[in-house]
């Protein structure tokens, strides 16, 4: 993830003008990186050290997600609406 891409990323979910590091934009953060961690992981079908990584985010991700459920249960449905996610 370059620096722009991310840079869009934090300004799409953020919650006010100096907001980097609230739950829903490490979220959507993560979830960038999932999703291209997955397309590289179906075409190298043997790196097993980055499925391991893709794992790990996916963990963080769910520990976020239900962080926000607990804590902001609108914003959670938001979020989750936002990003596409199943859940």
């Amino acid at each position: 993830m370059n620096k722009e891409r991310k840079t869009g990323v934090i300004e799409a979910h953020r919650r006010h003008d100096t907001d980097t590091g609230s739950p829903q934009v490490q979220v959507a953060i993560l979830t960038d990186r999932i999703n291209t961690l997955t397309e590289h992981l179906r075409a190298n079908k043997h790196d097993h050290h980055s499925r391991r990584g893709l794992l790990m985010m996916v963990g963080r991700r769910r520990r976020l997600l239900n962080y926000l459920q607990r804590t902001d249960l609108e914003g959670y449905r938001a979020l989750i609406e936002k990003l596409g996610l199943r859940r």
